[in-house]
């Protein structure tokens, strides 16, 4: 039994807890194409549909700090079991709903309990695997988050026409059900080495203040204006909590985040090249689908198809992309996938009326193979330059700057992009391809700034002690 039962458990670890991150990655994207469905069964506005998505994004984003500092106390699978049980109990409530204000609850709900998925997966990987595998195994969680995003859009559609929209909720509980078996045999409990710490209230109170705040104008503040009311009260209520939050976790003995963490420029440069990542996707993926649809003129199946090299080259390339981490280190595919994601936007400025099939392909194929590069390397780079005992803060962090960066370039991207197209309003071809050539540019130039950013952050010196830090944190 011995070594050879223990390399097996580990690995049926990684597959309870990717079934987990799965999950929360396909229900990120499976409603997006069920949304008709949805708005001719339950009779819901436009606006109400769009909070089954913005109410899923800001409890997700809201909460994942502080969940990461509850795992890092109480058991990553303890909190990882918690998080799969409310996951499913979510799901059979949002299956179940007849009117769209219970399934926009549901959702909230999920959201809250895939920020567990996301930050106790992450983090029982890092201690379950020792440093020389972890980039192989980040590049499998990934490679299957990939899948997760790239299917998610097709089996909302194909899930909603065979057996009506309830099921893309309800196909969920036996994979909740899945993953709680394997983890129950396979995964270890581990915790913080700090075992006298308790969660810091007042920094908590303030989080939970702060960043649904932030997030709710990144989500809302195009539709409502920038500079009205409600966007300048939420925004000034978001930086007051925050600033204050800040002070607080600098004077307690066990805060939710350690500021320290932000000191060690291994961190921020995981940190800068996941949120780079995040605005680029994010933004990408809101304007390449109508430019298959309004300039080209596809359907949702073609688009579908079209979008392949993107979404699979994710799916496909990240478990190679991770057992180059740990022959090569994450530093140099994290640069090459921004490089990659500056030459897919420069491609995508030259898109027109007649682009070929090839050329867009290329385009397409590009950022899928630069979203690879930067996705499993940029998250191992974060964990692994910090202690092992607050991996799941670090993660907790990690993407919760993500998914700040993903709403905040989502919102630029859309204000250029009506900003551009406005002028050329009586020719509506002509006026998307110019506010489509202008948020590629926007793309480029932010992802050369995030390749400059981590360039140097990853060139300069680490302080000693952190550097100590990083190494037994493995």
């Amino acid at each position: 039994m011995g070594v050879f039962a223990q390399q097996q458990r580990k690995w049926w670890a990684l597959l309870g807890v990717s079934i987990a991150s799965f999950l929360g990655c396909v229900d990120f994207t499976i409603v997006n194409t069920a949304l008709p469905a949805l708005q001719a069964d339950l009779g819901a506005s436009v606006d109400s549909l769009q909070w089954v998505i913005n109410g899923f994004i800001l409890a997700l984003s809201s909460v994942m700090v502080l969940v990461g500092r509850l795992a890092d106390l109480h058991g990553r699978k303890r909190m990882l079991f918690i998080g799969l049980g409310v996951f499913g109990l979510a799901s059979l409530a949002a299956g179940l709903a007849g009117r769209v204000d219970g399934l926009i609850a549901a959702r909230v709900v999920q959201g809250l309990a895939c920020a567990v998925l996301y930050t106790a997966s992450g983090a029982i990987v890092a201690s379950t695997f020792a440093s020389h595998e972890q980039g192989k195994a980040f590049g499998v969680l990934f490679g299957v988050n990939g899948v997760g995003l790239a299917v998610g859009p097709v089996l909302g559609g194909v899930i909603s026409a065979a057996f009506g929209w309830p099921w893309i909720f309800l196909i969920n509980v036996p994979f909740v059900l899945l993953s709680l078996g394997i983890c129950a045999l396979s995964v270890d409990e581990s915790r913080s080495g700090d075992t006298g710490a308790t969660l810091d209230w007042p920094g908590a109170l303030l989080l939970l203040l702060g960043l649904p705040s932030l997030v709710l104008v990144i989500v809302q503040g195009a539709a409502w204006g920038w500079a009205s009311a409600p966007s300048l009260s939420l925004g000034a209520i978001a930086a007051a909590a925050l600033l204050a939050f800040v002070q607080v976790e600098r004077r307690v003995a066990a805060p939710i985040i350690d500021v320290q963490l932000f000191a060690n420029r291994r961190f921020v440069a995981g940190v800068v090249a996941s949120f780079g990542l995040a605005v680029f996707y994010c933004v990408a993926f809101f304007v390449m689908p109508l430019y298959l649809a309004l300039i080209r003129g596809e359907g949702v199946q073609a688009s579908g198809w079209l979008l392949l090299p993107t979404t699979l080259g994710v799916a496909l390339l990240s478990p190679l992309v991770g057992r180059l981490v740990d022959r090569k280190g994450p530093a140099l595919l994290i640069k090459t996938g921004l490089l990659l994601f500056v030459l897919s936007a420069a491609l995508q400025v030259g898109f027109d009326r007649q682009t070929s099939l090839p050329y867009l392909l290329a385009a397409f194929g590009l950022m899928g193979l630069g979203w690879a590069s930067i996705l499993g390397p940029s998250t191992v780079l974060g964990i692994s330059a910090v202690p092992q005992d607050v991996s799941s803060v670090a993660m907790g962090s990690l993407m919760t700057l993500h998914n700040v960066g993903g709403g905040l370039g989502l919102a630029v991207g859309v204000g250029l992009y009506h900003h551009f197209a406005g002028p050329l309003a009586g020719d509506v071809q002509g006026a998307f391809l110019q506010g489509y050539r202008a948020v590629m540019v926007f793309l480029a130039l932010v992802s050369l700034a995030v390749w400059a950013l981590v360039s140097l952050l990853l060139r300069a010196p680490v302080p000693a002690p952190l550097a100590e830090e990083g190494a037994h944190g493995g």
